[in-house]
């Protein structure tokens, strides 16, 4: 069985947003708010998923996170659909 790759926005206790990839998404989550996850959001738990997107494979998760990492904070809550 191939690995589903999906490219998420996390929103941080403190209000920041963060941005990452896995093939675990359960897994990740658990780790980001055990303090486990990305240093980033380490102290800044709990997380809350805010938005998904599902990825063919490792690369274009990869080259798509960094396309949303770009994105300023309006236009990051655009894409997940949230008013400005």
């Amino acid at each position: 069985m191939e690995k589903q790759w999906v490219v998420y926005i996390l929103e941080c206790r403190d209000g920041t947003l963060y941005t990452g990839i896995t093939d675990r998404l359960e897994h990740r989550l658990k780790a980001h708010n055990q303090g486990k996850g990305a240093k980033y959001t380490r102290g800044r738990g709990p997380v809350k998923l805010l938005w998904q997107e599902p990825c063919p494979d490792h690369s274009y998760a990869l080259r798509r996170e960094i396309q949303i990492k770009q994105l300023s904070r309006a236009e990051k809550l655009r894409l997940i659909g949230k008013t400005v």
